[in-house]
């Protein structure tokens, strides 16, 4: 798989992809494409990177990635032998250039707009759930008004944003590897200090330059990024292992004192770590 771009594999007059990923952990390459991906998470859990901003993704979670937003998955591996996805690709114009300006297409347009940031879908699931489970029976004509109806669902359902700043141009291949090893390392090292030269010799980059890179790239600095990498895993230790203090999550996820860990959270989620576990 190349890391950016990547091009879904489809025969130039189809306007519809459906594809199913069925693998022991989905792909973890940073990587952008010119469609939406609309996917349904059959099976496995684990982390995922739209744009600027780490997501967690889990069982039965229902996600919108716009055109052209960069994203990568990294799957729990020691929690599933297997991660199983199924996602829909279109373009915006693949039906006709005008063909969701029509006056008959007028609901959709939140859904477009909310795209081009990434979008999880809160309420409604069910229902878009048992569109999905039609796909893989249909014709393709069938799957086109399939589309349409998951579309329309997703439009009128309660959703929210996965990434808050997109960075508008495309990447090159050199820059997605450069930023994918530093996405790569940063998840893979979370729990170890990593210094400022450390993550630039990844980028293959000085300090100076690198730092002007990300920060134009993702509207904030690594360090910002990198503590919400260690959030979001502490709130993962937190769901999945009640026993545990939130002393030794605060060490496991890289932080260096409960108090940095417990202000640091509640920036982020609004709450205290001890609070957000009383609320699971």
């Amino acid at each position: 798989m190349k890391v950016l771009p990547f091009k879904i594999p489809k025969p130039k007059n189809e306007a519809l992809i459906y594809q199913e990923d069925r693998e022991r952990v989905f792909y973890g390459q940073l990587h952008q494409h010119q469609e939406i991906q609309i996917s349904l998470i059959i099976k496995g859990s684990g982390s995922f990177i739209v744009a600027d901003t780490i997501n967690e993704y889990k069982e039965n979670d229902i996600l919108v990635i716009g055109g052209y937003i960069p994203h990568v998955f990294k799957s729990d591996s020691h929690k599933s032998d297997e991660s199983i996805m199924c996602s829909l690709f279109f373009k915006k114009d693949a039906f006709g250039k005008h063909f969701f300006e029509l006056t008959d297409m007028a609901e959709t347009k939140a859904f477009f707009k909310d795209s081009e940031y990434g979008l999880k879908v809160l309420s409604k699931k069910h229902k878009i759930t048992n569109q999905f489970n039609k796909l893989r029976h249909q014709n393709k004509i069938e799957r086109v008004a399939t589309l349409f109806k998951i579309i329309s669902l997703i439009s009128t359902a309660e959703t929210t944003p996965l990434s808050s700043f997109v960075y508008k141009k495309k990447y090159s291949d050199n820059e997605g590897k450069r930023m994918n090893n530093v996405f790569e390392y940063a998840m893979e090292k979370f729990y170890e200090p990593i210094t400022l030269e450390e993550i630039a010799d990844r980028a293959h980059m000085n300090k100076n330059s690198f730092c002007r890179y990300f920060k134009k790239r993702t509207n904030k600095t690594f360090f910002q990024f990198l503590i919400e990498i260690r959030i979001e895993n502490a709130c993962k230790l937190i769901n999945s292992n009640p026993d545990l203090s939130i002393s030794l999550i605060s060490e496991q996820c890289g932080f260096r004192t409960i108090a940095n860990f417990n202000r640091k959270f509640k920036e982020i989620k609004g709450v205290t770590p001890t609070d957000y576990r009383r609320q699971r």
